[in-house]
């Protein structure tokens, strides 16, 4: 049974393409902005907690309350999905190191944001949020995973979910086990009914080609890659993704456009 939902806000993030309208634009005549921010400055934490999140936590709250804003819905009402391949790899390598070299000297707060559901915990203390947060990690399946959650969710009565999907630089011996590059966000936020493109999902028995396009073409190296075949057909106007879904599964997306 196919699941289905309208996407009403989009936010974006990718080295050089600090928001959905820069990738927008990218698409449509090739040009990316010279100045682009190096890293996210989400505005729901005050300054002193934004300098201190990890990377990986200011784009996912960057890329959230961009789709909540270009929405029009307040992020405090509503029930998120949270999905990353990894979570915060720099992290995940400073605890292996020092673990193995200096135990003792481990910085609680780097073990604070050491757990996946890190940005989750952040987007709830911003926003003061109270409803439902779930993080969810299925390796390169996570996008689509995380996808068919919020639509689930969607499916079971909730009137809106905000889906979250971010990863992040790997550091250190993990950058050869688990490669990925630079930094990738992206957020939808899903209505049962509303404005914007319409979406309907079906889990498939077939492999999901290699992103191509565009946005692939610019961060194809991180690891949350898999999600840019829909962001593309969404920049696009375009009709159909696949999205890796697990070993010979993909997600098939159909999209219809006002």
């Amino acid at each position: 049974m196919p699941l289905r939902a309208n996407v009403s806000g989009i936010g974006y993030w990718s080295d050089g393409l600090p928001s959905w309208d820069a990738a927008l634009t990218l698409l449509a005549d090739g040009h990316r902005a010279d100045d682009a921010p190096r890293r996210p400055s989400p505005q729901l934490l005050a300054a002193n907690e934004r300098r201190r999140a990890p990377d990986t936590v200011a784009l996912a709250l960057d890329v959230a309350l961009a789709a909540c804003t270009a929405a029009g819905r307040d992020p405090a009402s509503l029930p998120s999905v949270f999905a990353s391949t990894h979570g915060e790899l720099a992290i995940t390598d400073y605890m292996g190191q020092t673990l193995a070299e200096d135990p003792r000297a481990i910085s609680p707060t780097k073990f604070h944001n050491s757990v996946h559901n890190a940005a989750a915990g952040y987007w709830t203390i911003g926003a003061g949020c109270t409803r439902p947060a779930t993080a969810i990690s299925a390796h390169d399946a996570s996008f689509a995973e995380g996808l068919l959650e919020a639509l689930v969710q969607l499916h079971d009565g909730a009137e809106a979910v905000l889906l979250v999907a971010y990863d992040g630089a790997a550091r250190g011996p993990l950058a050869q086990m688990t490669p990925s590059t630079g930094l990738l966000g992206g957020a939808l936020l899903l209505t049962g009914a509303g404005s914007g493109p319409r979406l309907r999902a079906t889990p498939v028995d077939a492999a999901a080609p290699a992103p191509q396009g565009p946005l692939a073409d610019a961060a194809g190296g991180n690891a949350m890659a898999p999600m840019l075949p829909l962001f593309d057909a969404l920049a696009r106007r375009g009709d159909l993704a696949l999205l890796h879904a697990g070993p010979g599964r993909s997600l098939r997306v159909e999209l219809a456009h006002d």
